[in-house]
């Protein structure tokens, strides 16, 4: 089995270091793809780790051209793993493997389409969510499934804790199960039903502005699903503050009603901050001093009980 690995970072990386770690007679890796880093940048956890192993390294700026066509078709590969990859790639490319290429994404299609397919689930309160091995094809993750598994999101998970402790590493093992199935002949192509999915755009900054007028549930889902990229965040004094660690308090931590975005307390498990039914306690922040505690933050900038945020 002739086998390109096409990915990135350290998603990319670990399958590559899974396959070979497996050191199976019937699988050879013959070309690692992955993106071209940024001038001043270091290498790329994936072409660092296919350097270490004397593996090919190849980095085509783009995907769409007769030359990258030209390359993929001389690897005469049976099959494309893409692991964490960002570049559009067009069907003629996708399809030149003889067995095709198949690719991670971590949401359960055709739910979650799209970039920032972890953070949303969890801003939109859900509880569960999962990863694809999918066939790609031009559209934007529409291909048919291959597998997929589920995890729970825990109520107080993050974006980080769900994608390093669960997407990521289920996902490694996803790409390795599918690469058997392919090997096997058993890999399913099962088509999406896409009127029953969805599709989001980027969750960027705009998206991760928290609005004290919203219950406090979801506040705190909005904050956990920017925790640790791109982080959540409100203003303080005609100054963005960024918002990580936190804890919902349902009841609003007993410090009696406040209009939204009031600081009700501050004390040394951090800043307290009313919600529509409920508040959330601030306990760690971004500033000119990087992420620090908030107790830290409210002493330094002498923040009080009744000042607004937002």
């Amino acid at each position: 089995m002739r086998i390109v690995i096409h990915g990135q970072q350290a998603f990319g990386r670990a399958v590559l270091e899974k396959l070979l770690a497996r050191d199976a007679a019937d699988e050879q890796i013959i070309a690692v793809c992955t993106a071209p880093e940024q001038p001043g940048k270091a290498d790329d956890p994936l072409k660092a780790l296919a350097l270490e192993h004397d593996l090919p390294v190849h980095q085509p700026a783009s995907w769409k051209t007769p030359e990258a066509l030209a390359l993929m078709q001389s690897f005469n590969a049976d099959v494309c793993m893409m692991a964490y990859v960002l570049l559009f790639v067009p069907e003629a490319v996708l399809n030149a493997p003889r067995l095709g290429s198949f690719q991670y994404h971590p949401s359960l299609l055709p739910m979650h389409r799209g970039p920032s397919s972890i953070n949303w689930p969890i801003a939109m309160g859900a509880t569960e969510t999962g990863l694809s091995i999918f066939w790609p094809n031009d559209g934007l993750d529409e291909g048919p499934i291959l597998l997929q598994k589920t995890c729970a999101i825990g109520p107080d998970e993050t974006l980080g804790d769900v994608y390093f402790n669960k997407l990521f590493p289920l996902g490694v093992d996803a790409m390795l199960e599918s690469l058997d199935l392919v090997k096997a002949g058993d890999a399913p192509r099962i088509a999406q039903d896409l009127t029953a999915g969805s599709y989001e755009s980027w969750f960027g900054k705009a998206q991760a502005e928290v609005d004290w007028t919203q219950p406090a549930q979801t506040v705190y889902n909005i904050i956990r699903a920017a925790n640790p990229q791109p982080g959540a965040w409100t203003t303080h004094a005609g100054a963005r503050l960024s918002i990580f660690d936190s804890e919902l308090i349902a009841d609003g931590g007993g410090a009696g009603a406040g209009k939204p975005g009031e600081v009700l307390t501050v004390d040394d498990n951090g800043i307290t901050v009313a919600a529509v039914d409920g508040a959330i306690r601030i306990k760690r922040v971004r500033a000119d001093a990087g992420k620090i505690p908030a107790a830290e933050y409210a002493a330094a900038g002498n923040l009080k009980p009744g000042e607004q945020l937002g």
